[in-house]
Parts: C-alpha cells; sequence; structure tokens
C-alpha cells in the first residue's frame, strides 16, 4: 500500500502500542461496514485501517516496517529475508558484490527478489541490477514446488459468542490445486526447455555475469511442459465452504489459525494457512476490560437499605449474588470466574457489578409517606463532605 501505516491511523511514529490500539478503534467503529451498510469508500478504509493495525500492533512487524516501510509487507515479515535484504542493499549502494552472502545461511535470494519486484525485474533502484538475471535466466527462481500463501479472513461475533466460543461457516475464494495437473503444474510430456531454449545454458548478469547451468532443465535443455489448464503453476482458484471453530476468550485482533486452509502451493508445494481474525461487538450492558467483565445492576431502595438476595444474569447462566444491607450508589461486588475464558490456559477473568440505587419513578401518596419516614432516618448532612 502506497499509505504510511502511521498516516493511516493518524498516530505519530513514536506512538504507544495503546495510543495505536485507541486510534485503532475510533476508526474501527468510524469506517466499519455495519455502520456503512453499501458504502464502497468506507469498507475500503476500514481494509486500511486492519491493515494499519495487524502491521503496527505486531511489535516484530512494526520494527520491520519502520525499518522497510512497504517492502517489509512484501516480503511477508521475514526477519531471514530482511536479513538478505539488509546485505544485498548494503552491496549494492557500495557498488559491488563483496558483501552480499549468497543465500544469507541457506537462504535464497531469487525469493526475495521475487517477493520485491514480483518476478517481473524493476531493479534499477538497487545499481541497475535485475533481480529476474540475477539468479539465472528469465524465470528467476526455482522451478520446484513451493509453500502457498497465508490468507486472512475476519468474523464478526457477539459477545456472547466471544465469552463461550461458537462456530461459523464461511464461503471463500482461494487459490487452489489444479485438478489436470494434480498440482505438479506440468503436463507430464517433455519438451524444449522453456527457460534456455534447449541450450542447456542460462544467462546469469547482473553483479555476477555469465553462464550457468540451466536451474529448470538442469543442462540438458529438455523439461515437462507447463500444464495448458493452470499455465504450470499448479494452481487454480477454487470457491470453498469452511467450518471454523472460534474458541472462547477471543476479542477484537485475536486469528485463529487454520493450517494448510490457505491457497494452494505452487507445482505440488503445500498449502498456506488461513487465519481468522475476530471483531467482537460491544455489549449495550455489559463492559469488558481484558478478561474481565462490568455490569451495573440495578437495585431497589428497600434491597439497598436492608439487603437482599437479586438474581443476576451472567454468560455461565443465572446466579443468586446477596446485596448486604446498607449498599450505597457505586458499591462494587466480583462474581470469581464470571468473567470471559483465558485463551492462553490460565484463569478466568471475573464479573464486576456495580451497584445502582434506584428510586421509585412515581411519586404516588404512598411513596411520599414512605420518603418522608425514610428521610428521617439520616444522620445529618449527606452532602456535609462535598467541598471544592
Amino acid at each position: 500500500m502506497a499509505d504510511d501505516y502511521y498516516q493511516i491511523l493518524g498516530v505519530d511514529r513514536t506512538a504507544s502500542a495503546e495510543d495505536v490500539k485507541k486510534a485503532y478503534r475510533k476508526l474501527a467503529r468510524k469506517y466499519h461496514p455495519d455502520v456503512n451498510p453499501g458504502n464502497k469508500a468506507a469498507e475500503d478504509k476500514f481494509k486500511q485501517v486492519s491493515s494499519a493495525f495487524e502491521v503496527l500492533s505486531d511489535p516484530k512487524k512494526r520494527k520491520l516496517y519502520d525499518e522497510f516501510g512497504p517492502d517489509a509487507e512484501k516480503i511477508g515479515f521475514d526477519e531471514k529475508k530482511a536479513e538478505a535484504y539488509r546485505a544485498y542493499k548494503s552491496a549494492a549502494s557500495s557498488g559491488g558484490a563483496g558483501g552480499i552472502p549468497f543465500g544469507a545461511e541457506g537462504f535464497d535470494l531469487g525469493d526475495l527478489f521475487s517477493d520485491l519486484f514480483g518476478g517481473r525485474g524493476g531493479g534499477a533502484g538497487f545499481g541497475g541490477v535485475d533481480p529476474n538475471d540475477f539468479m539465472g535466466g528469465r524465470r528467476g527462481r526455482s522451478a520446484g514446488p513451493e509453500r502457498g500463501e497465508d490468507l486472512a479472513a475476519r468474523v464478526q461475533l457477539s459477545l456472547a459468542e466471544a465469552v463461550s466460543g461458537t462456530e461459523r461457516t464461511l464461503s471463500l475464494s482461494r487459490p487452489g490445486r489444479c485438478s489436470a495437473c494434480s498440482g505438479r503444474g506440468d503436463s507430464g510430456r517433455m519438451g524444449t526447455c522453456p527457460t534456455c531454449s534447449g541450450t542447456g545454458r542460462a544467462r546469469r548478469a547482473g553483479l555476477f555475469g555469465g553462464n550457468a547451468v540451466c536451474p529448470n532443465c538442469q543442462g540438458t535443455g529438455r523439461a515437462l511442459e507447463a500444464c495448458p489448464q493452470c499455465g504450470g503453476s499448479g494452481i487454480k482458484e477454487e470457491s470453498t465452504r469452511l467450518t471454523v471453530k472460534i474458541p472462547a476468550g477471543v476479542q477484537t485482533g485475536s486469528k485463529v489459525r487454520l493450517a494448510g486452509q490457505g491457497a494452494a502451493g505452487s507445482r505440488g508445494g503445500p498449502p498456506g494457512d488461513l487465519y481468522i481474525e475476530t471483531e467482537v461487538a460491544d455489549h449495550p450492558l455489559v463492559r469488558r476490560e481484558g478478561d474481565d467483565l462490568h455490569i451495573d445492576l440495578p437495585v431497589t431502595v428497600p434491597e439497598a437499605l436492608l439487603g437482599a438476595d437479586v438474581r443476576v444474569p451472567t454468560f455461565q447462566g443465572e446466579v443468586t449474588v446477596k446485596v448486604p444491607p446498607g449498599s450505597q450508589s457505586g458499591r462494587r461486588m466480583r462474581l470469581k470466574g464470571r468473567g470471559v475464558p483465558s485463551l492462553k490456559g490460565g484463569s478466568p477473568g471475573d464479573l464486576y457489578l456495580h451497584l445502582q440505587v434506584k428510586v421509585p419513578e412515581e411519586a404516588t401518596d404512598e411513596a411520599r409517606a414512605a420518603a418522608e419516614a425514610l428521610s428521617r432516618a439520616y444522620r445529618g448532612d449527606v452532602r456535609r463532605e462535598l467541598t471544592l
């Protein structure tokens, strides 16, 4: 994305993690599709805000983003690729290749260039080197199996579903394995190698120059022809439905990983993963703070004055609580373990009840008489300590 993630969220580059979270929540509420039905601009803005938050809320991703900008996302926030990229930029800026570790601890620089330039060249910003030529031939990277990309989807939940856990059935389109070639990418027939045009040798230009054995046919000049259905990638778009189990305890920004449910790998490689990000809607009566829940509990004047057993709803079912005699508005009562389950397997949070003493809405003659009798029970001015 061309826009700076910090600008999208409207925060400084030195903003704290809490400031980033606050900015995201504010913008997410403003541009959420449910709040702006049919508004494509708001939907696009919401996607930008979500992408920015995903990066800036992750310390590792944020560090790489601060260093490389949009290129950090192109290399998948991969630290090994980042090391190779640093070395490559350092060598390119010094005008030579001596500082480039060919493979950076076994890492394939061809993979790095393909991520950065999308297999289309464009190395002018790096000493005029065409990254496709750098690794030999026009293909620019190994023709072997490659892991599929990770995919992401978002689901919305109520607070009750987040507390109890739930399931969602998702319909999605994704790159799937080509059925014609079983994902291999070839037709099963041999032909002239397209990389070296049958010579068995491929040009390795750029920093190193010279020719090398063709990486596609290993010098034989013959290679399997590409599958006509998928063009050699082994991938075709598919539609699927998945039932996802959302564990109890998730919150906005939590991610559920579905291993192997991402995009199919090219040329028979393993599939990527699917990450489900959850967004929990606010509850009209219950406030969530971490794994703790808070609710205002209305009580009558007699219940607060004399004490009473009252029924209270929780997400695990109704419970009876004892209101102590002489309770005032604002008194806090704790129900241990009645909050949100811990995603990390620890103890669940608690439910806090905040008493709200309610007077009768209508001042009947009977209520007036009771109030006058009650007023005589006060000892002194209840506002005697209210000073500024």
